[in-house]
């Protein structure tokens, strides 16, 4: 595993991260499928390990104290969100401080994962949610500056709404946040514009997240995709975006080397972006856990490859189904 610095942090963070948003559910199989693949990722170098109390209200945390307890010899990095007050995602203008972030509530959840997790302190508490129209409010930059205070984190960050890469910059601007997390991949490289050069100047730390574009950029999705009852991204890959997400995907399918697979291609591609510090797929079986850490060499990619992914850019604005 290769090791990356982690912002002003300084921490030394794997390239490969693990994102646990796909382990919120609440079957017994299900559970021990992810504590198969967790542990095989610590086994393989991961140590930075992303969650959220919104990922089943908790449970997704509680599975990540339960590997942090198989591994008391190893630092592992935890990171988790607090959910917004009104527990709607993503943010939007209209939504006021007081009813997503207010300090009593900062202070709850901030608690509520400390106790899922099982440690006194967290690594990065993130908002799940911004619009920087809060920023000015004090309450929360006080709740955030008495917090690392107290030792119940160490870091502070953000989660970047979907499509909304500069929505938090004014937010960096008060020096409390070290960490960003953003939509970062093939097609979504709007980051790179504002959001990166801020963070390379004030060294703020990013993550990149949806490496493969919700599954897009595995190569998998085509026109005739169809996902099971509750699954979420049947609510995301609504007609209009499937049938432009597939038609987006088989124009990338002839610069793939014939020698790897597009979902490597798109992990190689956002790590030749230094301003990243890790990416966290999501990574539910043993087989994408191999397949994420084995694509990852510290070579640099083909520069004329790089060039030509670099002109399948796309730009998307917020809509009902983006979440």
């Amino acid at each position: 595993m290769i090791y990356r610095r982690f912002g002003r942090t300084n921490w030394q963070l794997s390239e490969i991260g693990y994102g646990m948003w796909g382990m919120g559910g609440w079957k017994e199989s299900d559970d021990i499928q992810s504590m198969e693949s967790l542990n095989l990722a610590v086994e393989k170098g991961v140590n930075f390990f992303d969650t959220a109390w919104g990922y089943g209200e908790g449970h997704s945390e509680r599975l990540l104290g339960k590997l942090l307890q198989n591994h008391p010899d190893k630092k592992l990095y935890t990171a988790s969100k607090l959910p917004p007050k009104n527990f709607k995602w993503p943010a939007k203008p209209h939504y006021t401080f007081s009813e997503s972030y207010p300090a009593a509530h900062i202070r709850a959840y901030t608690e509520k994962t400390l106790k899922n997790i099982g440690r006194e302190q967290i690594d990065l508490m993130q908002f799940h949610t911004w619009d920087d129209g809060w920023t000015p409010e004090e309450e929360w930059q006080r709740t955030v500056e008495d917090l690392k205070k107290e030792g119940k984190i160490a870091a502070m960050g953000i989660s970047m709404n979907r499509w909304e890469p500069e929505n938090g910059i004014v937010a960096l601007e008060t020096g409390l946040i070290d960490a960003v997390q953003v939509i970062y991949n093939i097609f979504d490289q709007a980051p790179k514009d504002r959001l990166f050069p801020y963070c390379d100047a004030n060294d703020i730390a990013v993550i990149a997240r949806v490496p493969f574009d919700e599954g897009t950029l595995t190569g998998n999705i085509t026109r005739e995709t169809t996902f099971p009852e509750g699954d979420w991204r049947g609510t995301y890959f609504v007609p209009e975006n499937l049938n432009a997400s597939a038609d987006r995907a088989d124009l990338l399918r002839p610069l793939i080397p014939k020698d790897t697979d597009m979902a490597a291609v798109a992990l190689r591609f956002i790590l030749e972006n230094k301003s990243v510090g890790t990416i966290i797929p999501g990574m539910r079986k043993q087989k994408n856990v191999i397949a994420n850490i084995n694509c990852i060499d510290g070579k640099p990619m083909d520069t004329e490859l790089y060039a030509k992914l670099k002109t399948h850019r796309w730009d998307r604005k917020p809509t009902s189904w983006s979440q």
